[in-house]
């Protein structure tokens, strides 16, 4: 059983809970509690390592009893070593040591999601759960929105990153990309634009997502070729950023269902 709190592994991965930099150069990331774990088990990916305490559920344990059978490196460690290492305040004995994640791209990519200048963790994690839920191809992360593979965004994406490319990159990356699938880029803009139940989401496309605070910056403007907007009829200035997300992105779903009912 490892004890210490000072262990070198147990120091590694404070600074991937606490620094960006760090996973960034590491390429690795956490992933802490049963649910995760077992979206991680389920998804066939290949942890680099697993911890545990001897408080893990019955759950807990079948997944131990799982990624050891797959060869992962498995570690038994104390409840307190388990809260030096943990992100959350009530740490549920099971914490599983990622590599950053590059699933691979649609090749008929159609639907395409940019998310620039979001800095809530929650809200990114959000957004990507969102994403994966509307059948999103990719989502891009461009400089200046939080790294998606921080604690929180991971938390509140429930999974989304064990099946949903997400990537990060610049904006000339971005643009090379959105080229190579010749798609429409619509902008949600708070401030004006045409409605968004009055577009057009048939055809393939990439949906621009602005941060809470600024919105989208002049890099996504000079990419959008589309400007929608969601007409708000109360007094209010302006819709949670994840909220007015899933309006959007569900818009798009049902606008393609509602195509492939009609040509089907």
């Amino acid at each position: 059983m490892l004890t210490s709190r000072k262990n070198p592994r147990i120091q590694h991965i404070r600074k991937l809970q606490t620094s960006a930099r760090t996973r960034r150069s590491d390429q690795l990331f956490i992933v802490e509690g049963i649910r995760l774990a077992e979206e991680v088990y389920h998804s066939g990916l290949t942890p680099e390592a697993v911890f545990y305490t001897e408080e893990v559920t019955s759950r807990g344990q079948q997944l131990i009893t799982g990624f050891e059978n797959r060869g992962v490196e498995v570690t038994l460690v104390s409840s307190h070593v388990m809260e030096a290492a943990s992100d959350t305040k009530a740490p549920q004995g099971i914490l599983v040591l990622m590599p950053v994640l590059q699933l691979p791209i649609p090749k008929d990519l159609d639907f395409m999601v940019i998310l620039d200048g979001i800095r809530d963790p929650g809200n990114l994690g959000t957004i990507l759960r969102t994403a994966h839920a509307a059948s999103a191809g990719l989502v891009l992360i461009p400089p200046g929105t939080v790294d998606p593979f921080a604690p929180k965004v991971v938390r509140a994406a429930m999974g989304a990153h064990f099946s949903l490319p997400i990537y990060q990159m610049d904006w000339e990356k971005i643009r090379v990309t959105s080229k190579s699938f010749d798609l429409i880029h619509y902008l949600a803009d708070s401030s004006g634009g045409q409605p968004y139940e009055c577009s057009d989401f048939r055809a393939p496309l990439a949906l621009i997502i602005g941060g809470e605070a600024s919105g989208a910056g002049s890099e996504a403007e000079g990419l959008a070729s589309t400007r929608i907007h969601i007409h708000m009829p109360g007094k209010v200035e302006s819709l949670n950023v994840a909220a007015a997300a899933a309006i959007l992105m569900f818009e798009i779903v049902r606008q393609r269902k509602e195509s492939s009912f009609q040509n089907g």
